[in-house]
């Protein structure tokens, strides 16, 4: 399978070279930093209200005064459906005061 040349499409080849069968459901998790842990319970509170299948953990980051916000969404993590589901929640986050910090697969 080929993947557009650009991050998520990085992490994409290198999952499936890894083995993780990308055509099945997988808990993809997407990573959200914000530096009050206000802003990332709001995210979270926002989330619960707004996108009820997406579920958010928030807890301390490893850096001090840091705070992650984990959203984990199952899904078929095809290139269009990362990008979009990472669009939707960067928006929130941004309009937080928080950022995108990736995401994964839960393995």
């Amino acid at each position: 399978m080929n993947f557009p040349d650009d991050e998520t499409g990085q992490v994409l080849a290198e999952m499936q070279q890894a083995g993780i069968d990308l055509s099945q459901s997988h808990e993809v998790v997407f990573f959200h930093l914000f530096e009050q842990e206000g802003q990332a319970q709001a995210m979270a509170d926002h989330i619960k209200e707004h996108l009820p299948t997406v579920k958010c953990h928030v807890h301390p980051d490893e850096s001090p005064n840091v705070w992650d916000v984990d959203c984990t969404v199952v899904m078929t993590p095809t290139h269009q459906a990362v990008v979009a589901q990472e669009e939707i929640l960067e928006k929130i986050a941004t309009n937080l005061s928080g950022y995108n910090d990736g995401w994964g697969i839960e393995a």
